[in-house]
């Protein structure tokens, strides 16, 4: 689109006189056309706006935590470089590269997008080749909570938001490279000043913090990293293939499994987002360190002991399964690509080893809200999901059902009908995101159907009021961590026998408005047992006495504590 010149683009005036007619007086002076102008100022808006958008694309960061006015007052490098290669070529040539130049950079700006959402939630940013996965379990969570008709529009809505933004950075750039052409020389010029400011700036190292240095290529940078990531989630697949296909558990005979735990009711708890930060952060230590002594009161004078250690996680601010599937399966599951295909296999999992061993085997799960086939890959006999937990009361935010709850389902309709040693998975909800509505806790005869956690459900406090203020989420989440140990603490020292050990532990850290950005992914994990025996034979762990563990304790990957578990609980 070339900008419209005042009288090349009007009609020609026929200035033939007729002879039977007076020539007309010239006018003093020619008359401004309003359109004319309008369209001359449309034009250099458009082209405005234009500039916006493309350098806006090429600054932005890819971490809400770099977002900021100083982000944007960077000169990248790759927009000399464009304006030096784009006004060489012809008009056609220049027009297509010009176009694809902008829709790969459209492309680059949705990547930064996702990305910012990743670094939010996950702490990571997004894998171009392992993390497609969470698109369709994101529909799916839409779906669960809604229905398919809102679910397919939210999909629509993305997709044309996407297609949107790319022809938007095309067009842009389209029209800046013949804005470049019709002002070459001033271009030039520019371009050369620019250049020179660009490479002396990037000697000194300047820095517009948060965005990073003023002398920028980050885009150029971010690309050639997500090409490199690119080659290795390919290379990722065959890796893991040939780490899944080596199990040492898998031939071992059933008999020989988990002789040292022998008619014992093993409870595997999953804290949510019960990370490090929790037990060790600066506003966190004296409140949940009082939970963890009151805890550890409470399970000592039903004579129970306990050791505790620290295990690094695959994820952070969510996955949660991701850190289930890696503690069960001794494997590194880090992204959802590696989940899909570890599912698809015979591993041995611990649940699949104590099934085989003849331990009755349960998942409570209040957060499956749709048929999970992943069932049989664990090894559970038994699954209480969202629909047949049995639960009345009103959900305290999405399917958060109270933790209490949840071991009371497990205790009324498990332990309390079935003869013989139950090996439970609980994953616990309480302390998940957004914190906004936090049970408390109620006589565990009166749990009922829940319905008598309703009146606390709707005491709570709307998300956006909630979260306008940091200090007020940290807050919730560490009262939430709070309630979480002290309602498992709580049944275990009510309902636990000698027969019963337990395994808690976080699954991930929370996200990073709670950690500060660049935490640890630690988590606490603890065992606990009324037998002497069972305590004596992790002695080599080297934990720390008691629920919380010392800075210094073991910190172990999580995927290895299947087989150090295994192990030691077993004849080999």
């Amino acid at each position: 689109m070339s900008l419209i010149t005042p009288g090349l683009d009007t009609p020609p005036v026929d200035t033939t006189v007729s002879a039977t007619e007076p020539a007309p007086e010239a006018p003093a002076s020619a008359p401004v056309r309003t359109g004319t102008r309008l369209g001359t100022v449309g034009g250099w808006v458009v082209t405005l706006l234009a500039a916006v958008l493309v350098l806006g694309a090429l600054l932005s960061p890819n971490q809400v935590s770099s977002l900021g006015p100083a982000a944007f007052l960077r000169i990248p490098l790759e927009a000399l470089i464009a304006v030096a290669v784009l006004r060489l070529l012809p008009a056609r040539p220049r027009k297509i590269l010009a176009a694809v130049l902008g829709a790969v950079l459209g492309l680059l700006l949705i990547v930064k997008l996702v990305d910012m959402g990743f670094y939010t939630t996950l702490s990571r940013s997004f894998d171009l080749v392992l993390d497609w996965p969470f698109f369709a379990d994101a529909y799916n969570i839409v779906q669960g909570n809604t229905n398919t008709a809102v679910a397919w529009a939210v999909l629509a809505g993305v997709v044309l938001l996407a297609v949107g933004v790319l022809a938007l950075t095309a067009a842009a750039t389209v029209r800046l490279s013949g804005f470049v052409v019709r002002h070459d020389r001033a271009s030039v010029r520019t371009v050369a000043v620019l250049t020179v400011i660009w490479v002396l700036i990037a000697g000194t190292g300047l820095r517009a913090d948060p965005g990073g240095p003023v002398a920028a290529w980050s885009t150029a940078r971010m690309a050639a990293d997500k090409v490199r990531q690119v080659n290795t989630g390919l290379a990722d697949s065959r890796e893991f293939a040939e780490l899944a296909a080596n199990d040492a558990f898998r031939d071992v005979p059933p008999e020989r499994l988990l002789t040292g735990l022998a008619g014992k009711d093993f409870f595997l708890t999953f804290v949510e987002s019960y990370g490090r930060t929790a037990v060790e952060g600066y506003d966190y230590t004296g409140p949940v360190t009082a939970a963890l002594d009151a805890g550890e009161q409470r399970l000592t004078a039903a004579g129970f002991s306990a050791r505790s250690g620290w295990l690094t996680s695959p994820t952070a601010g969510g996955g949660s399964w991701l850190a289930h599937s890696t503690f069960q399966s001794g494997l590194w599951i880090d992204n959802q690509q590696r989940y899909r295909n570890l599912v698809s296999t015979r591993h041995t999992t611990l649940t699949g080893a104590f099934q085989r061993a003849d331990w009755r085997t349960v998942g409570v799960m209040p957060a499956l809200t749709y048929a999970w086939p992943e069932q049989h890959f664990y090894g559970f006999d038994q699954v209480y999901d969202s629909n047949t937990i049995g639960y009345e009361g009103e959900h305290f935010t999405w399917v958060v059902v109270p933790d209490q709850f949840s071991y009371s389902t497990l205790q009324r309709r498990e332990l309390d009908v079935h003869d013989g040693p139950v090996m439970a998975e609980i994953d616990t909800l309480s302390s998940h995101s957004p914190w906004t509505k936090l049970p408390q806790m109620v006589d565990w005869n009166a749990v009922g159907d829940g319905t008598v956690f309703t009146p606390q459900a709707q005491a709570g406090v709307p998300t956006r009021e909630l979260w306008s203020n940091s200090d007020r989420v940290r807050a919730a989440y560490r009262q939430s961590i709070e309630y979480s140990i002290e309602a498992l603490t709580s049944w275990i020292a009510t309902y636990g026998t000698d027969d019963t050990v337990l395994v808690f532990l976080g699954d991930h850290q929370p996200a990073p408005i709670i950690t500060g950005d660049n935490a640890t992914r630690d988590v606490p994990i603890t065992i606990v047992a009324k037998d002497p025996a069972v305590l004596d034979r992790v002695a080599s762990w080297e934990w720390t006495p008691g629920l919380k563990p010392a800075p210094d304790a073991p910190v172990w990957r999580m995927d290895t504590f299947r087989d150090r578990f295994l192990t030691t609980f077993s004849d080999l």
